[in-house]
Parts: structure tokens; sequence; C-alpha cells
């Protein structure tokens, strides 16, 4: 009996053969697809779904890739030939909700978004905020380590989760963490399954970290600057006064002047940069001026508003990037970080970059944590070798100037190349020997992360 006839003996209906289904697995939203279709989609609603499938894969040796919404950047869940494709997306109840002491149990299919719209009942809400965050699953955001736009203040999925229940490669469930704030007991196994991206377990449960709602009203600062190093020091000089933004984003020329032809606004001056910038709580109105005071004297042209529509409307030109990104070509985005203080540095690496290979990359970034997001646009689905070879410069100078590969998209297949070289090589194979404790195997998304393990 094959694989495919021993999953839909064990799991019926829940197994899915179709062509466009095996086809739509191919892919992810970084551009990246597989060589060819996988095996099926085995699509779980529970966790012994999970379990079974995994001890079908386990028996047989097939590999398996876990997979969410698809939204990932770096090719991390896109599954090819040999490979039965694990989709979470239907487990999608919150299990528990406990305000009292801030945290809620959740299924990893659940949307961001649809997350905190439930939350909002009760009076709290769950911090990470990635771009993708109405698309994209809980799931997904703890295997990829997620950021997003209120990183600066609230930090990332790492700091926002006490527990992950996982199936091993084996079948076998494991819940890591706890359900309280403080918890030493042995290694911490639950940080390390965050940003792992499907080697070592499948994630069918999250026990996290909540907030409760914010009072007073936002304000949301746009500031206006000449060039992109001159928005990037002044980000810098915000962080540097001490006050602590919940959003500081910065967008580049051409990233402003894209987003601008989308939306159907007058083009902006030529070579305009802007920061948006948002501070919330019940400092929000001192804390704003006080950052409109460092802007100005940064250079910058200050819009300051308490209106929450308005305030919406001016973080809709950042929310509305990669969909600007999308209407220019094929779009690979990359997503490096360095320290807050080297990102003026960076983009001026970005320039250099562009005038080498005769290349336009346009660059958001969460200003408030150093993480930039340089856009390589190109016509048709292969990543031509150019591009590529400036991508390598990127990467390169980012690790020169004390940063790292990826901020919070991953590694997945698109960056496996470079992780070696910044970890080094002890490391590296340290990381490796942690994966084969879990998967002695090797079948949970083989190829992904770790090139040729």
């Amino acid at each position: 009996m094959n694989i495919v006839d021993l999953l839909q003996q064990e799991l019926g209906d829940l197994v899915d053969t179709s062509a466009e289904m095996l086809e739509q697995a191919r892919a992810d939203r970084s551009g990246h697809r597989s060589a060819g279709r996988p095996l099926a989609v085995v699509h779980a609603t529970t966790v012994p779904d999970v379990q079974a499938t995994m001890r079908i894969a386990s028996s047989t040796g097939t590999p398996v890739v876990v997979r969410g919404a698809g939204t990932g950047l770096a090719g991390a869940a896109n599954a090819g030939p040999g490979e039965i494709v694990l989709s979470t997306a239907r487990m999608t109840r919150i299990l528990e909700v406990r305000p009292e002491d801030l945290m809620a149990v959740v299924e990893p299919g659940i949307l961001n978004a649809d997350l905190n719209a439930q939350l909002a009942e009760y009076g709290v809400w769950w911090a990470p905020d990635p771009a993708s965050r109405a698309i994209s699953t809980v799931g997904g955001n703890i295997a990829t380590g997620a950021g997003g736009l209120l990183c600066a203040k609230y930090g990332v999925v790492r700091d926002a989760v006490l527990g992950v229940d996982i199936v091993l490669a084996d079948g076998r469930l494991m819940r890591l963490g706890h359900r309280t704030v403080k918890g030493v007991t042995g290694l911490d196994l639950t940080s390390l399954v965050i940003g792992s991206e499907g080697r070592l377990g499948v994630v069918v449960g999250a026990t996290l970290k909540l907030r409760p709602a914010l009072e007073g009203v936002p304000c949301t600062i746009a500031a206006d600057f000449p060039t992109v190093r001159d928005a990037a020091a002044a980000s810098s000089a915000v962080t540097a006064s001490g006050v602590q933004p919940a959003i500081m984003e910065l967008m580049d020329a051409a990233c402003l002047a894209a987003v601008h032809a989308l939306l159907g606004l007058p083009a902006p001056a030529s070579g305009t940069a802007q920061l948006t910038i948002q501070t919330d709580g019940p400092a929000a109105r001192d804390e704003a001026e006080r950052i409109a005071d460092v802007l100005r004297n940064a250079g910058g042209a200050v819009v300051l508003s308490e209106d929450p529509a308005e305030g919406d409307r001016l973080l809709h030109l950042r929310r509305s990037m990669h969909t600007a990104m999308a209407a220019l070509g094929t779009t690979l985005i990359e997503d490096v970080a360095v320290p807050r203080s080297a990102m003026a540095a960076m983009f001026d690496e970005i320039a250099r970059i562009e005038r080498t290979y005769d290349l336009s990359i346009p660059t958001v970034a969460h200003a408030g944590d150093g993480n930039l997001h340089p856009n390589f646009i190109f016509e048709g689905e292969e990543v031509p070798e150019k591009v590529w070879a400036a991508a390598d410069e990127l990467f390169r100078a980012a690790v020169r100037l004390g940063g790292t590969l990826t901020g919070e998209h991953g590694i997945g297949v698109l960056k496996s190349r470079w992780l070696a070289e910044e970890l080094g090589e002890d490391q590296w194979e340290l990381q490796r020997r942690i994966v084969e404790v879990f998967d002695p195997q090797g079948i949970l998304n083989p190829g992904k992360v770790f090139a040729g393990a």
C-alpha cells in the first residue's frame, strides 16, 4: 500500500490530492516555488490527526512539510515531490482565555487578526503584529519567530509565548513551557521551537502571554525627510532620546513613491523618505510631542495627529507597501536586521549595491528595531542571477555591520546558503545536531534552514 493510501485509510477525507491544492502547496509569498507537486495535503483538524500523520510518515520515512496559511516569505513551508503537506489551517479554536492571568491557549491555525478580534471581548490582546496579521496564522508566526510593526515597544513572538504543544516526528505529543509568567525548569525548549521553521516538530497549540487593553488615544506622526539617510538618522535619534514609540516605520523614496502611486495620491518630492511613528497609552500625547521635537531638530517636516482615523490613514500607507511592490513586478522581499545605530550605514550599503548592479532596491524598515526589508523587483518567476549576486552583497553587508540575515521572516530555502557563514561552522553543526535529536530520520521539512541537512 502506498503512502497516500495509508493516509486515506487512517484519515479519510482529510487527505486532499486535488491538483489545485497540491499546486498551491508548492509556493508561498516569497516567489519561490518547489520543483514539483507534493504527494498529498492532510487537512488536520485535531491533535490526533497530526499524530496519525506523523506516525505514518515516520514508519515510511516520508518527508513532511507543515503549512499554515502559506504567507511565508522564505520558502520554508513550500512542499515538493515525495513530500506530505500537513496543514494546520483548520485548527482555529481558542481553547482558553484567562484575562486574570493575561493568558490564552489557542490552536495554531487561527489568524493573528482574528485572534485579537476575539480577545478584545475580554479586554486583552496579543502583541505580535506582522504586516500579514490579517492573513497569517499564529502557528506560522511562531514557526518563523515573526515580528511586525509593534516590535519596537512590545517585542516579537518569542516575547509573547509562554509554552507550545508540539507533535514530534514520531507522533509523540509534548507540552513545553509553562502557564506561569516565570518558569526556569530545565532548558527553555519553548524558545528553541519558536523560529525553528518546522524542523523540530509540529506546533499544535500555544499558550500565549497577553496584555491588557490600552488606555487613551494613540498619537500618530508622519515626518518627511529629504533623503533616506536623514530619516534613518532621525529614527536613531528618537531611540537615543529615551522615548519608546509603539511603532516606528521608515519608507525610502522608492517605496513611498510606489505607495502613493498605488493609492492615487500626489507624488512626493523626489528623494523624499518618510518616518511613520505612533505612541500609545496614557502618555501618548506627551511622548508624541517629544518625538516630534526630535524629528524637527533632525530636519523633518512633521505632522502630528490624535485623530484615530487620520492615524489609520497614515499607517495604511505603510501597510500598503507590499501591495505596491507587487504591482511593480515579481518581488523578492528580504529581511536583514542591523543595530539601530547602523541603519543609516545599511542604507548607504543598499545605495552602493543599487549602483553596482544597476538595480532599484526599494526598502522599508521597522526603524524601531533595526529590521530592514529590501525589495528586489524583477520579471518572471525565476530570480535572476544578478539579483542573487546583489542579495549576497546585501546579506554580507548586514552581517559586517553587526547584523543578521533575518529579523523575522526566517531562513527557509532562500537564505540557507548563507546561514553557516553567519553562525560559524561550530554553531552551525551544533544546531544541526539539535535538529537530529528531535527528528532522527530527518523527515520534518528537509532541505529547509540547514542546507544539506
